[in-house]
């Protein structure tokens, strides 16, 4: 039997519409497989005008027949996963039996979530824009190896003389260094082993669950959370995510060999934006409370509804940056892009694509390593014009404007990757498939 495995990864910072996308595509696959992130993601679904925003189960779980893995990858935050187990089930759907959580996924306990913050309020206005959830602390305390993960909860009594020990070492730093209050071992514990009874049924070797799916020619997904330009490796740092973002990380984080792969689908927005600090030469600083700044990023914000599905932050709007695009389809190996949210740009006169940067007397068509080197550079755009007509809900083709197929082609050609997908709209139907990944 013939079995295909797609990666979907976001190609920007984060916020492509990867959610919808992997939900649309379902249809066709055994399994789901979160390999990378935590609770910091928020993937937003809209089916039949019902929306529904996930954080960290895969986003294959509103279709009753798949299954849901969350990989090695994944730090996994026993709070976020009930509450939202709670609320799903509260529809009816059923969640748990077909959810199977990694032995070696790191857990987030209260301790990294008062250091993520602490530390971001002691950088002042030098904060790279975390969450606040832990995600950092966690994936700290997995490479020290010291991090407490899934699997240890199958015996609490060992359990319980880890946690004390980890503990010991983080109060002694938020006492100490960032002057907080510690986090209480006692009700920490009593958290601890109400999870346990939850967590443990789901437990499951989620690399031989792969191998016998693929070996019985199923179709697999990978779900990655945030985007390649925040990868831990590849990314704008020090302005990253703590995972690998990128296609490479659904190997390591799901326990799977690479050559088992078959096709990289990179989620890209017609636009770009960005959520917290760090580099963006493409921005058009709008903001939202005083409501002054650049009136396109004012129309890309509010017609795109850029606010974050896991903190609700305004994200930073801005035009299409090729620049960084090319880097994404370089270290993703992508097969086909998803252009998503071109719907929000229907009304602009012109559109600009950065196509280059320059920085001190050099012109760029790759982006430099560093955070500190980006912030030397300029954008250099060419103008297309708009189409000033809606495409919301096209399905097809030809349906589409001329000035939006050529703005389509263009960003193909700068780019380098054809694209395969057309996202016309939030709800799954709003979808154009221009080239079947499972074909």
């Amino acid at each position: 039997m013939t079995k295909r495995n797609i990666v979907v990864v976001g190609t920007q910072w984060g916020d492509e519409g990867k959610g919808k996308i992997v939900d649309l595509l379902t249809d066709r696959v055994a399994a789901v497989v979160r390999f990378q992130g935590g609770h910091n993601a928020g993937h937003t679904l809209v089916i039949d005008g019902k929306k529904t925003v996930l954080h960290l189960i895969p986003s294959g779980i509103l279709r009753e027949e798949v299954e849901c893995f969350i990989g090695n990858g994944v730090v996994l935050a026993p709070d976020a996963l009930e509450k939202e187990v709670a609320e799903l089930e509260s529809t009816g759907l059923e969640v748990k039996s077909r959810l199977k959580i990694s032995d070696a996924c790191p857990l987030i306990l209260d301790y990294h979530v008062a250091l993520d913050q602490a530390r971001e309020l002691a950088r002042g206005n030098k904060a790279i824009g975390t969450t606040g959830r832990g995600i950092g602390p966690a994936y700290e305390d997995k490479v020290a190896r010291r991090g407490l993960r899934a699997g240890d909860m199958k015996n609490m009594s060992q359990f319980k003389e880890k946690l004390a020990e980890t503990l010991s070492y983080h109060n002694y730093m938020l006492e100490n260094f960032y002057k907080v209050e510690p986090v209480s071992f006692d009700e920490l514990w009593a958290k601890c082993e109400r999870y346990s009874k939850m967590i443990v049924p789901m437990l499951a070797d989620i690399p031989n669950l792969i191998d016998s799916y693929n070996r019985e020619g199923k179709n697999l997904m990978f779900e990655g959370a945030q985007g390649t330009l925040l990868d831990i490796d590849q990314g704008t740092y020090p302005y990253v995510t703590s995972s690998n973002t990128t296609a490479g990380g659904a190997a390591s984080g799901a326990g799977i060999g690479p050559t088992q792969f078959d096709y990289v689908l990179g989620i890209t927005k017609a636009y770009a934006t960005r959520v917290g600090g760090g580099p963006f030469p493409t921005e058009l600083c709008y903001d939202v409370a005083s409501d002054e700044g650049d009136p396109v990023g004012k129309e890309l914000g509010t017609r795109g509804h850029e606010f974050g599905a896991t903190t609700g932050r305004q994200r930073r709007c801005g035009w299409f940056d090729a620049v960084a695009l090319r880097r994404s389809a370089q270290i993703n190996g992508m097969t086909g892009m998803c252009l998503t949210k071109l719907d929000v740009m229907d009304e602009l006169d012109e559109v600009k694509v950065c196509v280059s940067y320059s920085k001190e007397g050099q012109t760029l068509t790759l982006p430099p390593c560093s955070a500190e080197e980006y912030e030397l550079c300029e954008p250099n755009y060419v103008t297309l014009p708009g189409w000033k007509t809606s495409t919301v809900g096209i399905d097809s083709w030809d349906a589409l404007p001329k000035e939006a197929k050529e703005y389509i082609q263009f960003l193909e050609k700068e780019v380098g990757v054809p694209v395969s997908i057309l996202s016309t709209g939030p709800d799954r139907a709003e979808t154009l498939v221009l080239q079947d990944p499972f074909k």
